[in-house]
């Protein structure tokens, strides 16, 4: 079969993807792993104990494959369980149960009473499932590590998580167990902008969502969407058509409880996955809560759009300038999001609205674009030639090529010499400048850097 592209990876979606699950006790590194493998800090990594709750989920393409595989972190599974242990614990193992092969995470200098029970109830999946030890850090570490055959289980591999020691070999070995030929891609450059108003409550998401709704004729239909607390609304804006995706389900509740944070966390997940820009919704006189940061969070490690509306301006003290210090106040919190909009709304009167959807429209349109590679190259080349990556005799690297490898979520990848030796400012310098040179001027992009195993002809040239 021919190798697709990664761009071709990039810009459709799968059905039918394998799907792989790390699965452990807590703290033997599970979300390093998942990050690893993904080549991206999608989950988070803290040496406090659970907390990795609800599955995360991403494509991964090995090394090997033609396709990618759908990669699950799941929450550690403990002995002694309170009541959200136990829901953790159900979660985990429903993924373990329909994955078509488990990752066994074990720390490599500790067996515990839990890795033993996890082995014993493990047992059932052994045919599909690989002991991985991590931590395996050292050839002292590795002769450790041996005491973990005594599982008994067919399929072991020794890593280190944290500084990708033998990740060729589980990759191999994860390649050689999966089967893809019930893959099958199905291509996502849709033409219909899916916008998701998010926030807490009593922002005005109802009164947003029912102007838009009421000022519209041509209403295609008001439907459940594919989770319990979204709904879906299909409407057209000047010709143009929008799905719009309401999460009027999260945090219904004034005080919120650790289960409810939980389960409006898992909503917001999957409403970001179907989105393409997230409309956050902020009341003007509040300002911002830590829903919303958490909600901008996943947003941007996702590649979705951010728009903020900053509703109920109508109400706001009508001092010179106060909008732009508004504006500056939020972008100076967001730190690194300065690129995202922000605009006044008044979602009862609806003073913004024309503003607000043709800036969503132009976010949408960003998520799309896709840049030729020589006009990229060249691009590329003259930023270097002007500001040149700092180096010493014995951290020198070249940029040899690169490639956009994705649209929505946008991302490219640049092949370098010795990757690892492109420090951080650069990476941020190089970002930047694509964002703000090659049309992508407001929408987060995602910059991956390879080791260059091929001659690459000179950047700038075809």
């Amino acid at each position: 079969m021919k190798k697709e592209t990664d761009s071709n990876l990039n810009t459709c979606s799968w059905s039918g993807l394998p799907v792989v699950a790390i699965a452990g006790r807590p703290n033997v590194g599970k979300s390093t792993l998942f990050n690893r493998l993904l080549r991206s800090r999608r989950a988070i990594v803290d040496p406090s104990p659970g907390v990795t709750r609800d599955p995360v989920e991403g494509e991964w393409l090995p090394d090997g494959a033609d396709k990618p595989v759908l990669l699950v972190d799941t929450g550690g599974i403990k002995l002694d369980k309170d009541e959200m242990d136990k829901k953790v614990a159900s979660k985990s193992w429903e993924r373990i149960e329909e994955a078509d092969l488990v990752l066994f995470l074990l720390d490599a200098m500790d067996i515990s009473p839990e890795d033993e029970d996890f082995a014993s109830q493990l047992r059932r999946f052994s045919d599909k499932l690989i002991v991985v030890v991590n931590k395996a850090d050292s050839p002292e570490r590795e002769h450790a590590a041996w005491a973990h055959a005594s599982f008994g289980y067919k399929h072991m591999v020794f890593v280190s998580a944290e500084h990708g020691r033998n990740m060729d070999e589980l990759t191999e070995m994860v390649v050689s167990m999966l089967d893809w030929s019930g893959s099958e891609a199905i291509h996502a450059d849709h033409e219909e902008l899916r916008l998701a108003i998010m926030g807490k409550p009593n922002v005005g998401k109802s009164t947003l969502l029912n102007r838009l709704l009421g000022t519209e004729r041509s209403i295609v239909s008001d439907m459940p969407g594919t989770t319990r607390d979204v709904v879906e609304a299909h409407f057209e804006w000047k010709g143009k058509p929008v799905s719009i995706l309401d999460t009027a389900g999260i945090r219904r509740k004034a005080k919120v409880t650790e289960d409810i944070e939980y389960y409006s966390v898992n909503r917001a997940i999957k409403t970001l996955d179907r989105a393409d820009v997230i409309l956050l919704l902020i009341d003007a006189n509040e300002g911002l809560s830590d829903q919303d940061k958490k909600i901008v969070k996943l947003a941007v490690d996702k590649g979705r759009a951010v728009l903020f509306a900053l509703n109920k301006w109508d109400s706001m003290p009508k001092i010179k300038n106060s909008f732009e210090a508004a504006r500056d106040k939020l972008q100076f919190f967001f730190g690194q999001m300065a690129y995202a909009p922000v605009l006044p709304l008044s979602a009862r009167d609806g003073e913004g609205i024309d503003k607000l959807m043709k800036t969503a429209f132009e976010l949408f349109a960003q998520l799309k674009t896709r840049v030729e590679t020589n006009r990229l190259n060249r691009a590329i080349k003259d930023w270097v030639d002007g500001y040149p990556p700092p180096a010493s005799p014995k951290a020198r690297f070249k940029l040899r090529y690169a490639v956009q490898s994705g649209i929505n979520p946008v991302s490219f990848i640049i092949f370098a010499t010795r990757p690892e030796l492109v420090v951080e400012s650069y990476k941020s310098f190089l970002k930047n400048r694509i964002r703000d040179e090659l049309g992508f001027r407001n929408i987060p992009i995602e910059l991956e850097f390879r080791v260059s195993r091929k001659k690459f002809e000179e950047l700038g040239r075809k």
